[in-house]
């Protein structure tokens, strides 16, 4: 019983704190994730329909971020990372 009172503390002790530590970065993160985009261009750019995707993506985000809605422009930049991702084969990362 101890155990498993402890693990439960032990979890939410760790969701709360990683949710606390990313809350007040979502502009730095979806500009980290722009930056990850750009630098992955060499992987995407083989395929024309990614690549159109991915820029109009990009072109997206880059709105959203001077709108100021940050967290749409994370959910938007996390998108495309995990496409590319999958188009590409790299699931390490």
């Amino acid at each position: 019983m101890k155990r498993s009172v402890l693990l439960g503390l032990f979890v939410t002790a760790s969701v709360m704190a990683s949710t606390s530590f990313a809350a007040d970065k979502p502009g730095s993160l979806c500009e980290a994730n722009l930056n990850q985009i750009e630098s992955a261009k060499s992987q995407y750019q083989t395929s024309p329909e990614l690549n159109a995707r991915v820029s109009a993506s990009v072109s997206k985000a880059q709105a959203l971020k001077a709108q100021g809605k940050t967290d749409e422009c994370l959910v938007e930049t996390q998108q495309t990372l995990l496409e590319i991702q999958k188009s590409t084969g790299d699931t390490k990362k």
